[in-house]
């Protein structure tokens, strides 16, 4: 899971699993595999380098 913050200023999070696409245009859209889609504050180099540090996380404990 990596925490985003909503345009509101709510955080959240969401499982980074599940992701299917991340768009800017220019809000950072973030598309799961369900089809859901939430806009986040967060660019999408920001969002990718949640993932890298949660898979890094996950990863190390094997």
């Amino acid at each position: 899971m990596i925490e985003l913050t909503r345009l509101n200023g709510v955080r959240f999070s969401i499982n980074c699993d599940l992701i299917e696409t991340v768009e800017e245009t220019p809000d950072t859209v973030i598309t799961l595999t369900n089809g859901k889609k939430f806009v986040v504050s967060e660019k999408m180099e920001k969002i990718n380098d949640r993932i890298i540090d949660f898979k890094r996380k996950i990863y190390a404990k094997i």
